[in-house]
């Protein structure tokens, strides 16, 4: 099989939008262990599913060791706690959380879902920590996005309507 440059697959997948969330597992009696990701993705309805890519290391770990995950989707003034996450900590980020089902859930954000993990799948140099949802929670604030490396302000206008909460997705082109 051939394989593409991986410098180049890299700047490829970075056109791919997508939101930033942290992973949030409690550590030790108030301390909270967190990673951000971009890797989150919803894969099932029934029942509630998602999966997380993590490499190994510390997060990986608190993951491995409790068995469940909490994901904070960022809201769009999010940035500073996206660095601090991804191991860039400013002293005057300060990670406010509350424990929902025993997980840190971050002030302020977006969505939050509570998960079990139910399949470890070691792919390459990562594990796809899949899990049901347990709980969640969502308020209607813009959500910080990624996109091309940079992050950006919000999802953006719609371009379709929407018909109950699903996108219209058949677009005709001349």
């Amino acid at each position: 099989m051939r394989r593409v440059d991986a410098g180049k697959f890299r700047r490829a997948a970075s056109r791919f939008a997508t939101g930033v969330a942290v992973l949030t597992v409690r550590e030790g009696q108030n301390g909270i262990c967190g990673m951000t990701a971009n890797s989150f993705v919803p894969i099932s309805l029934s029942p509630p599913t998602v999966l997380v890519s993590v490499r190994p290391g510390r997060m990986h770990r608190a993951i491995t060791a409790a068995g469940r995950y909490g994901v904070n989707v960022l809201p769009k003034d999010g940035q500073d706690l996206s660095r601090h996450f991804a191991g860039r900590p400013a002293s005057e980020t300060d990670p406010r959380h509350e424990l929902v089902q025993g997980l840190p859930k971050l002030s302020g954000c977006v969505a939050f879902f509570a998960c079990e993990v139910t399949q470890a799948i070691d792919v390459s140099d990562h594990t796809l920590f899949i899990a049901e949802v347990t709980g969640c929670d969502y308020c209607d604030i813009d959500p910080l996005v990624f996109f091309s490396s940079r992050y950006h302000l919000g999802p953006g206008a719609p371009l379709e309507s929407s018909i109950h909460g699903t996108p219209n997705l058949s677009v005709s082109l001349p």
